[in-house]
């Protein structure tokens, strides 16, 4: 398992998430593709310290992307989303700032 800091990778700041988490407090970060959801929910109690109520998760796909004069074509990798609820009350500054 990897450790806390590794198994959060970024949070997902978005007009879409934005909204989520002014309306109903869900917070969405991206996390490493083998984590699971208790391991998920444990490192975001440890980190911000708070208290979660859900964890769901989903994979977005892998996306084609071309680009340039050239016209190359590539591949954006697939990558895991982790869509957090939190108790009544609690916060997390990097969404609210």
């Amino acid at each position: 398992m990897p450790d806390q800091h590794r198994l959060i990778v970024s949070p997902v700041i978005t007009e879409k998430s934005s909204a989520a988490y002014q309306a109903r407090k869900e917070y969405a970060f991206r996390v490493d593709t083998a984590a699971t959801k208790p391991q998920i929910r444990a490192a975001i109690e440890a980190l911000f310290k708070v208290t979660v109520t859900d964890v769901r998760t989903l994979v977005v796909r892998a996306r084609r992307r071309t680009g340039g004069l050239s016209g190359r074509t590539g591949r954006r990798s697939a990558w895991k989303k982790a869509i957090v609820t939190l108790k009544e009350g609690d916060a997390i500054a990097v969404f609210e700032g």
